[in-house]
């Protein structure tokens, strides 16, 4: 014996390990040329060495070692370099937080199971092979495996932070891959289909690429908090070369319409391709893509839809308004020049399990990740993890932007009226604490509804007690305590007693085309004649808040008899509307009104939105696996005006990949109809998700549930 083994090859097994780490979903270790391993770190797997020498191992001689290589520069004392001294004497006991290997057999090939602890850095890591002779003077010899593995988070595991101890969430919260997101006004929001497509075989490499491009160091990668907090910063591209544009004033041309995705896959595999951000995205479509980066690293994720959301630009937890003297909205915050706040009809982010030892105990599972870009955090723009126990609480002072989601969930609607009289130079003339975090939404586990909303799970009393009650308004006082600016407005005294009482009609949806009214009631509690002067308006409105066009208003005054009620109203026809619609066709009603004869001020306005067509598809309930199936989409459109720039977008996992076929203008009332063919690549249920779009009229959607089986004998 007097030469070094020498390495003839490694084999990972990336099929048969693949299995007991579930990880056999992944595209990446099906690879006929290069199947690539994919593991979960606290669980063993198994490794063989083959070797070129004509003799066995015997290692009361041979000395082997095995690197375990993470990053650009490895260190054992960081936790990205492991060192393993193969020995027949002390066995590896599965739970030992340590890297490891057990000789299964040395018969010939060196087969080996290895152990990694449960707080191993996730991603991509290598493998090298050192081998020797004991008292030898040779020079060891080094073998460097060419092809590299992935590491990822194991929630199965009790040991690892993101461990989830109902393990048949994981079903959902890891392996599902297709979902919602509920999206649209209070009243008419509705579950909208989303691809996360977290094992497509660009979604671990994108998410590797992403993380280069970010200042996480490699020892860092192994803790959630820092990982969740990493995600939030780089799937916008607002401080570095994240995964997407944002953008929101529906000038699209230069790239993809936000409405138009179907899924995460396509944004991530155009990310990867190009080594640049992709346009365009907005709330939802980086919520999307969050949980299927969360999802293919194992850490659990949900989409969460807060209907009603509050972007508190001020740290104060109030969402401000300010008029003039002459009732008119002021452009500006006073208060803040540097922004003003905002309500979006809904805003989407994610939450993401893990526990938390760096807050105290109880404060551990769902954490709040937002990917959205509205403030800055230490910095960046990134937002969370923030604890649902804390924002549900008011602990402002726990680590990431409690303050901020606490604000968006549960934040006082304040109006304020032009007034010298008053210290701020403005009187608060209203104060609403029921309208923001009206509903919080989510996908209900184990369950998709293609045909309506039946898979929703309203998650509200997760993030706040029930509204109205003391420990609401004792958790939201929590949060003002720790919030200097709150303090000072939470502290001016409410307006004193009013005796007429206002209420705006609020309005669900319309179809679109049809005409609607904004509807004021009055009710004179007094014993007096009280004179009302009020303004009415409609607005069509991006979904973030921004006004887009002024489509009607008009000065309305009444005289209300004492003890009496009144009604003002204003009427608005399609055609005042449906040339004034931007994407999402969300309208806005607004309505301020003042009393002569006591000065008192009411506010108050409210969204809704202008139902589209959704897309009738066409496909039979049952399709045979590997044969093409011909499929129908079809609607009509709804616009006295023609479609242009028309193209069909096509997603669902395993029947069809991110397919986009272009259309035809479409004549005003014209019927959009177009035949496609599918082939299925496996079997079982499946989703088809479709979308259309076009230069007028975006955000046209449908989705199908189709069982896909295998040919008769």
């Amino acid at each position: 014996m007097g030469e070094n083994l020498q390495v003839e090859l490694v084999y990972f097994y990336p099929k048969e390990n693949s299995k007991p780490h579930k990880t056999d979903k992944f595209e990446l270790i099906y690879d006929e040329e290069n199947p690539v391993p994919i593991l979960r770190r606290g669980l063993k797997f198994t490794v063989a060495i083959r070797f070129k020498n004509d003799r066995f191992v015997n290692l009361e001689k041979d000395q082997i070692r095995l690197f375990f290589n993470f990053g650009p520069t490895p260190n054992p004392i960081k936790g990205t370099r492991a060192v393993i001294k193969l020995n027949t004497t002390r066995k590896r006991i599965e739970g030992e937080n340590f890297w490891g290997a057990n000789i299964l057999d040395s018969s010939s090939d060196l087969i080996l199971e290895v152990y990694s602890p449960t707080s191993t850095p996730v991603g991509v890591w290598k493998l090298e092979v050192e081998t020797s002779l004991v008292n030898s003077t040779l020079p060891p010899s080094v073998y460097k495996h060419e092809n590299d593995f992935y590491i990822l988070f194991n929630p199965w595991n009790c040991h690892d932070l993101v461990y989830m101890p109902d393990e048949r969430l994981l079903d959902e919260y890891i392996l599902t891959d297709v979902g919602k997101i509920w999206v649209g006004p209070y009243g008419s929001s509705r579950g909208r289909e989303w691809v996360y497509g977290q094992f497509d075989a660009c979604v671990l490499p994108a998410a590797m690429l992403m993380f280069e491009k970010s200042d996480l160091v490699p020892a860092s990668r192994g803790d959630p908090i820092k990982v969740c907090r990493t995600i939030s910063k780089l799937v916008n591209s607002n401080d570095e070369d994240g995964v997407l544009v944002g953008r929101w004033d529906g000038q699209y041309e230069d790239g993809t319409a936000p409405s138009a995705w179907t899924g995460s896959v396509q944004i991530l595999q155009e990310y990867l391709d190009t080594q640049f951000s992709v346009s365009y995205g907005q709330c939802w479509v980086f919520s999307g893509v969050v949980s299927t980066i969360c999802r293919a690293l194992g850490i659990p994720s949900r989409v969460i839809s807060n209907l009603v959301s509050a972007h508190d630009a001020n740290a104060s937890l109030t969402v401000d308004k300010y008029y003039n003297v002459n009732n008119e909205e002021m452009d500006f915050d006073p208060n803040n020049p540097m922004g003003e706040d905002s309500i979006w009809n809904f805003h989407v982010w994610n939450d993401v399990w893990m526990a938390r030892p760096d807050l105290p105990q109880g404060y551990g599972g769902w954490q709040a990740v937002d990917s959205t870009p509205q403030e800055t955090s230490d910095g960046y723009y990134q937002c969370g993890p923030s604890s649902l126990e804390a924002i549900k609480k008011g602990q402002v002072g726990f680590s990431y932007d409690v303050a901020f989601m606490v604000a968006s969930v549960n934040a006082d609607v304040m109006r304020w009226k032009e007034d010298s009289t008053r210290e701020l130079g403005f009187a608060r003339i209203y104060t609403n604490k029921y309208h923001i975090g009206r509903t919080l939404l989510t996908k209900q586990p184990f369950i998709f509804d293609p045909n309506g909303d039946q898979d929703r799970e309203d998650v509200t009393l997760q993030y706040k007690a029930p509204e109205g009650s003391k420990a609401e308004r004792l958790s939201l006082y929590n949060a003002v305590r720790g919030t200097e600016l709150a303090k000072s407005f939470f502290a001016l005294p409410d307006p004193g007693l009013e005796d007429v009482e206002f209420d705006l009609e609020e309005l669900e949806r319309i179809k679109i085309g049809e005409g609607f009214c904004v509807v004021v009631h009055i009710k004179n509690r007094s014993d007096q004649p009280r004179t009302i002067k009020a303004l009415l308006s409609a607005a069509s409105v991006f979904y973030n808040g921004v006004k887009a066009h002024l489509v009607k208003k008009e000065d309305i005054e009444a005289v209300v008899k004492p003890k009496s009620t009144e009604t003002m109203r204003m009427t608005v026809k399609a055609d005042e509307y449906l040339d004034k619609l931007v994407e999402y066709c969300n309208l806005k009603l607004y309505a301020i009104a003042s009393v002569t004869e006591t000065r008192q001020t009411w506010t108050d306005e409210d969204d809704f939105e202008v139902l589209r067509p959704k897309i009738d598809i066409r496909i039979p309930p049952e399709i045979t696996v590997a044969r093409p199936t011909t499929i129908t989409l079809r609607f009509v459109n709804p616009l006295k005006k023609i479609l242009t720039n028309c193209k069909f977008s096509l997603s669902g996992p395993t029947l069809i990949r991110n397919q986009v076929i272009r259309y035809g203008d479409v004549k005003p009332g014209g019927l959009v109809k177009m035949n496609t063919d599918i082939t299925p690549r496996s079997v079982g249920d499946q989703v088809l998700i479709v979308t259309f779009s076009s230069k007028e009229l975006v955000d046209i959607r449908g989705s199908a549930k189709v069982a896909v089986v295998e040919p008769e004998e």
